[in-house]
């Protein structure tokens, strides 16, 4: 049996051995956190289900790694199912969750150091003991009138013994606060789970949103292709038939060779982007997705300035986990104060112990204990120090984050409505690009002009419209981005883009 001292000893080391580390580690600013993310406080993480479209084939490879295979054909993918895989495929988010269990685990073993710990053994013994080695003799026994064979010098005994122990830590502040500690670390490690969440959100929405711009951008390089196509027959038929000129049959060749190369260059950019999504979502890079979703256009009302600090100040994890941090910094520093308070256990056990085919007889030890640190005033002052490091370094993080909150909401309220006055304009210039295009087409037509500016006005429209695809996307992408800026992205998503 230990000494009790040893006992109280581990007890305490462990204790502070497994949650004193994690308390200070957990104060250090998360390196997966950005300063711009933000999501709604939860508990858990919700995530939804996935789509009811063909689910990819699932292989499992040792050390349960699973990889999924490419479904054949093409896999229909909405904004709403590909943000559902990336909440449950994104690597990032396994991650974060898996940490979370080792949180939570680690709390378990913090607060079993403060439970009573009861121990059942039982055990049978053999012991051949040579009397002779250890200094008895025979012949010691004939003053008593016994005869010097009476007692052999080579004994064997069989015992069986049974026994229930007990340790418990009766008084002891350093545990209790270090256990408050380690609960408040399992806090922070489900905010950085639903920190991640709303990154997660982030970023395959604005992938989505980036895939459907490339596909905006082939589909109006397609009608310009064509509307090329028909301006070169119409160059070559006017040049055979000797009512037009050589160099507008040129031109209108070089503008349709034009046009080629920037569709392909758009489904190049698309298929890489597609591959980028797939990523994200955890779908294998060969698998074909359609895209079913349209990019979204709806203008959007944004909150007065203070009620949108307000929210974030409620709803992003950053500042939550910092706040959460600081509970955990507190809590740690009410330990090492209180290491200097006496220690109070008790350790014992009950049972049964005898010869095997003989009487049994019971058995029993209780011990109870106070340790009280003497000579570790080095330790205690280095662990104050250290702790009341980590509580100041995260009021000043609260109170940076704070400011730096707001100047992202400025920033992001900014982009939101520039990029709606964009969109306003790129809109008017394509339309008067196409009346452009009409008129000069017409003037072609009625042999007027040649097709110079025909010609132009083509690259001016898909100037216009590629612009125009450019400054949507940058829109809602912006409006996600507010979402996160303000902590409601990964819920939210739909109202701020208007879906």
């Amino acid at each position: 049996m230990k000494a009790l001292t040893e006992i109280s000893r581990e007890a305490k080391v462990r204790s502070r051995a497994v949650v004193w580390p994690l308390a200070l580690a957990l104060c250090v600013p998360m390196a997966g956190a950005q300063t711009q993310s933000a999501q709604i406080q939860g508990t858990q993480v919700q995530s939804a289900d996935l789509p009811s479209a063909p689910m990819p084939n699932l292989v499992k490879l040792p050390g349960g790694v699973v990889v999924e295979q490419a479904t054949p054909g093409a896999l229909a993918l909405s904004l709403d199912d590909a943000i559902a895989r990336g909440e449950k495929r994104n690597l990032q988010m396994l991650l974060v969750i898996q940490n979370e269990r080792v949180v939570r685990g680690e709390v378990l073993t913090a607060e079993n150091s403060l439970l009573p710990s009861l121990t059942a053994k039982g055990q049978i013994e053999a012991q051949e003991i040579n009397l002779a080695a250890q200094g008895f003799k025979g012949q010691s026994l004939a003053g008593l009138g016994l005869p010097p064979g009476a007692f052999s010098e080579i004994v064997k005994v069989n015992t069986a013994e049974a026994q229930m122990s007990l340790n418990q830590q009766l008084f002891n502040v350093p545990a209790y606060y270090l256990y408050r500690s380690a609960q408040q670390a399992a806090k922070v490690a489900n905010l950085t789970t639903l920190n991640e969440l709303g990154g997660v959100t982030l970023a395959v929405g604005s992938q989505y949103l980036l895939a459907l711009a490339d596909a905006s951008q082939i589909a109006n390089a397609q009608a310009l292709e064509k509307a090329d196509e028909v301006a070169y027959q119409q160059a070559k038929a006017s040049h055979e038939a000797g009512v037009g000129t050589n160099l507008d049959e040129l031109r209108a060749r070089v503008q349709l060779q034009t046009q080629q190369q920037a569709l392909i260059n758009d489904e190049n950019a698309f298929a890489k982007d597609k591959i980028a999504l797939n990523r994200l979502i955890g779908l294998s890079a060969d698998q074909e997705i359609t895209l079913t979703d349209t990019a979204p256009y709806a203008e959007f009302a944004q909150l007065p300035l203070e009620d949108a600090k307000k929210l974030a100040y409620e709803r992003r994890k950053d500042l939550l986990s910092l706040q959460a941090q600081l509970e955990v910094a507190a809590k740690a520093r009410k330990a090492v104060r209180a290491e200097r308070l006496p220690v109070v256990s008790f350790d014992g056990y009950y049972g049964v112990l005898g010869e095997i085919g003989s009487l049994y007889h019971g058995v029993f030890t209780a011990t109870g204990k106070v340790s009280v640190p003497v000579f570790q005033e080095g330790q205690l002052r280095g662990e104050r120090e250290v702790a009341e490091a980590q509580v100041t370094g995260l009021k000043q993080q609260i109170d940076s984050l704070r400011v730096t909150i707001e100047q992202q909401i400025r920033a992001a309220m900014l982009d939101v409505q520039s990029s709606n006055d964009l969109v306003k304009v790129a809109r008017s210039n394509v339309d008067l690009a196409t009346q452009e295009l009409q008129d000069a087409s017409d003037r072609f037509s009625a042999g007027v002009d040649d097709n110079l500016p025909v010609v132009q006005a083509q690259a001016t429209l898909a100037a216009a419209q590629s612009r125009l695809v450019d400054t949507l996307y940058q829109y809602n992408q912006s409006k996600l981005q507010l979402a996160r800026n303000t902590g409601v992205v990964e819920t939210q998503y739909r109202v701020y883009l208007g879906r």
